[in-house]
């Protein structure tokens, strides 16, 4: 009885157990499958139903022993299938198929296993064999569609279909597409032998964006890929429109990496008639690090002139960013033993430096420079950049700011400065100069509340200025001369000011101003017998003077409004005048001149001080009062909006000022009244036109000698003023970004501005033969959204852009009355398709009766490849340049460019 007990009780554990793993296999179906352990259990096999040897003693009667035995209680460790967590899912169904161990996806599949995530229509998972198997499925009309997307340590693999081991990491894809940098890659096989190295068959790679229908490819029979760095290839041809061409090589190496590497830059080859064939453009590139690079270059001409450059550009995040670039050229003009041969030694530095606002709110550093030799850019071989050429002024500016938090606050300045002309290799350069400036403090002022009256208003404040300056020709630059012609100078100022109101419509500000000047060095006059002439002497050593003034000035507002019909297009006319009157009294400080003999006879001359030519000037040996008018108005209209949902009237500015000024010496013997100047200035369209007028009138006449007299102009048969000079300039830019034509954007040449040219393009584009990739257009070949890329036409839209400028002086000082200037200048660029771009420049100067600069523009747009042609066809730069190549940084080299560089000028 007992043994059938236990026998019963026996059974049902067995069937407890196989109920267990009915549930399990139930879970393993479900959407997501977890398993202890990361390990998945294998199905148990039956066992016969039989027992070795009784658990109790049985009666000799009873059953016998049965050759089937349960050997032991010991249960082995399952064996392990998988490694991790199965996230799946799918649209239309999923099976578990516990015989063949295989998990089935079918439409909008997904599986993330590991490390790798794989989409398609159809996925077949046997976790037996380790073995994924993926590819797409036909749709309603019979078309394969959700072809394979396999993502793995950041690298996307799309091809027709898959197959991948999840032990081993190898794969097997047909017809896969790749991108790795700049490059798009399909093979029709690819075996992956791990994460790091791809063997791919007959395959084909571009920069194309589309890769199905490539404007241009690369054909390989087998290619070795390393994901990140890498391509290395077997014989290669190149393919452009599906037809093959003799361009090939027999292996190719091309590095990737996300990140910059180093490596050698590929010289053009071409050729001028002023230095023969050349080199150009030659060197290796430094990736020092992620915040720092160096570029190495180098050109050479046959005829023995050559160049070096080196540019660096560094950044850190939330700190600063800048560029250096250091350019030197020998440059070699006809043979040596012929009449024309000349040469010249030519440089330029650039360095330019900004510092985040976050980085420190209390100090500020900034750099902008651009010196070197004045004939740079006219005789550079590397650029041709007419608006620099004609530039007649470089120059640079180092800062550095601090600012202390203290009562009174006080900021500080270190400036350095540098201004040079291209035509008088004139250098002006401060090295350094310090400012130092207090706050103003208002002694008599409450803590709290207003300032009111004169003893409130009361206020002083303390500058100081230091400076080191130095005048030189650019033959001197920074050579013993240089040094030794510096002028080192401070001065101090006491300003001491206050204002009021008078009679309450009138303001009035007073104050004086104390100022000390210490110089380094002075100047003495003396006559030098052997030279039979006074020479000035220079003296060093410290010496210093001491001058002060006093001012004030009244001045009001007057408001006039001119009102009209209120259904009228003008309703009212505002006129605003601002008249102010300005006295100042600066006595003589005659004690600081001295004499000095003219002759050798001893005749002396007293109108000399050791202080002239100071930085800071002299003190006046004459005392002045001075007496300053001037009057600025400004008229401006309100306007019928018609526009305006609500009616209401919009103002449109008329003047923006219209100012007269003058100034009355009534310490003078004669000519005590300065000629008035007048200047006003309006922006018309939108403020797109710039309109500006300056002249001035004297009111005195002029001898048979064209010389000034103490008469006035009317009294001497002649108008109450006599127009001696008079400038016009009107300026117009406008192009179909800007927000009156529904867009918005900047049409600045920045190329151009970085090399000492204008932001605009009425001296051209310029060309940097550095590199040519960069378009003769300010655009990024962006298509818009929803832009076919294959368009050949614009539909409603033509992107353009048009910059106009007129100038006009006339002179007339001493009756010459003629016009000096008188030119136009006009430049534009317009998109004919999304594919053709063209642009000129020219203008027309009616006083020497000639056409100004002229420079015609053509761009292709091939998508990746891109196609440019600029010609200058008259004038002194007359040149032309073609050029066609791969847009890609990856392929840069691969271009052919043809150019016909203007003549230099060596002087």
């Amino acid at each position: 009885m007992r043994t059938n007990i236990f026998n019963i009780v026996l059974v049902l554990f067995l069937c407890s157990a196989l109920s267990s793993y009915h549930i399990s296999a139930q879970e393993f179906g479900n959407k997501r499958t977890v398993v202890k352990d990361n390990k998945l259990p294998e199905p148990i096999t039956p066992v016969q139903d039989s027992i070795a040897t009784p658990l109790l003693p049985l009666p000799k009667d009873s059953l016998t022993a049965s050759k089937d035995t349960l050997p032991s209680t010991k249960v082995e460790k399952p064996k392990s299938f998988l490694e991790g967590v199965v996230d799946r899912k799918a649209k239309g169904y999923e099976t578990l198929d516990h015989k063949k161990r295989e998990i089935t996806l079918y439409d909008e599949a997904e599986i993330n296993y590991l490390d790798f995530n794989l989409k398609a229509g159809k996925i077949v998972f046997n976790y037996d064999k380790n073995e994924i198997y993926a590819g797409g499925i036909k749709d309603s009309l019979g078309q394969l569609s959700q072809y394979p997307v396999f993502t793995q340590a950041g690298q996307v693999v799309e091809p027709d279909s898959i197959r991948y081991n999840t032990k081993t990491h190898k794969a097997l894809v047909f017809q896969s597409r790749t991108s790795q940098g700049e490059f798009n890659i399909k093979a029709d096989v690819t075996k992956k032998e791990n994460d790091s190295v791809y063997f791919m068959g007959d395959v084909i790679f571009t920069t194309a964006k589309d890769l199905d229908n490539p404007e241009y490819y690369f054909k390989a029979r087998k290619i070795k890929l390393v994901p990140g760095k890498k391509v290395v290839t077997g014989p290669t041809n190149m393919v452009i429109a599906d037809v093959p061409t003799p361009i090939g090589l027999p292996f190719a190496f091309f590095p990737m990496s996300e990140k910059a590497k180093s490596g050698f830059i590929i010289p053009s080859v071409g050729d001028t008639n002023q230095q023969g064939y050349y080199l150009q453009n030659g060197g290796y590139y430094f990736a020092v690090s992620d915040n720092l690079d160096l570029t190495l270059q180098g050109d050479y001409y046959t005829n023995g002139s050559w160049g070096l450059r080196g540019s660096s550009q560094y950044a850190q995040r939330y700190k600063y960013n800048g560029r250096v670039l250091l350019r030197y050229e020998n440059n070699i003009f006809s043979e040596k033993g012929l009449p024309d041969y000349s040469s010249s030694k030519v440089y330029n530095i650039q360095w330019t430096h900004s510092q985040d606002a976050k980085a420190n709110p209390s100090s500020r550093f900034s750099a902008s420079v651009n010196l070197g030799s004045s004939q740079y850019f006219r005789q550079t071989n590397n650029s041709y950049n007419v608006g620099a050429s004609l530039n007649n002024t470089m120059s640079s500016s180092i800062n550095y700011s601090k600012t202390f938090e203290s009562v009174p606050q006080v900021n500080m300045s270190l400036t350095a400065t540098h201004s040079q002309s291209t035509n008088t290799k004139q250098v002006n350069m401060t090295l350094p100069t310090l400012q130092v400036n207090m706050d103003r403090v208002f002694p008599f002022a409450p803590k709290y509340g207003t300032k009111k009256g004169i003893i409130k208003n009361l206020n002083f404040s303390y500058s100081l200025r230091g400076e080191n300056r130095v005048r030189i020709h650019e033959d001197n630059f920074f050579k013993r001369e240089m040094f030794d012609s510096l002028n080192t100078g401070f001065q101090h100022s006491i300003p001491i000011s206050t204002n009021f109101k008078l009679f309450k419509y009138f303001s009035v500000t007073a104050g004086a101003n104390y100022n000390e000047v210490w110089y380094m060095n002075t100047t003495k006059k003396e006559f030098n017998p052997e030279s039979n002439k006074v020479e000035d002497t220079r003296v060093n050593g410290f010496d210093s003077f001491r001058t002060y003034n006093f001012n004030t000035n009244i001045g009001t507002t007057i408001y006039g409004t001119f009102n009209f019909n209120p259904k009228a297009k003008i309703q009212a006319i505002r006129h605003v005048m601002r008249p102010s009157v300005g006295y100042s009294y600066t006595p003589s400080f005659e004690q600081y001149y001295d004499t000095y003999a003219i002759d050798a006879t001893g005749q002396t001359v007293q109108d000399y001080t050791r202080f002239q030519g100071g930085i800071f000037g002299a003190p006046g040996r004459m005392n002045s009062n001075m007496m300053n008018f001037n009057l600025s108005n400004t008229f401006e209209a309100k306007v019928r909006d018609d526009e305006s949902k609500d009616g209401k009237p919009k103002k449109v500015m008329l003047l923006n000022s219209l100012n007269f000024s003058t100034s009355y010496n009534m310490s003078a013997d004669s000519l005590r009244w300065a000629p008035m100047r007048v200047s006003t200035g309006t922006a018309i369209f939108k403020d797109k036109m710039q309109i500006n007028l300056n002249a001035t009138l004297d009111p005195y006449a002029l001898d048979n000698n064209n010389r000034r007299i103490d008469k006035f102009n009317i009294d001497n048969g002649g108008s109450l003023f006599r127009l001696t000079s008079a400038n016009l300039t009107v300026n117009w830019s406008m192009s179909s970004k800007d927000p009156w034509f529904g867009g918005e954007g900047d049409n600045r040449n920045q190329n151009s501005m970085d090399n000492g040219g204008r932001g605009d393009d009425l001296f051209g584009r310029a060309v940097e033969l550095g590199d040519t990739r960069q378009s003769m257009f300010n655009n990024n070949n962006k298509k818009d959204d929803g832009e076919d890329p294959l368009a050949g036409f614009f539909n409603a839209k033509l992107p353009w852009d048009l910059t106009f400028a007129y100038s006009l002086t006339y002179s007339n000082a001493q009756r010459q009355n003629q016009i000096v200037n008188n030119s136009v200048m006009v430049s534009g660029n317009v998109d004919l398709t999304p594919k053709w771009k063209i642009g000129f420049s020219s203008g027309y100067d009616f006083v020497q009766n000639g056409v100004t600069f002229t420079q015609l523009r053509f761009e292709r747009d091939l998508e990746s490849w891109r196609m440019d042609f600029s010609w200058v066809p008259v004038g002194s730069y007359t040149s032309w340049g073609f050029f066609i190549g791969i847009r890609s940084s990856v392929l840069s080299d691969v271009k052919w460019e043809k150019r016909k560089a203007p003549d230099k000028r060596y002087r």
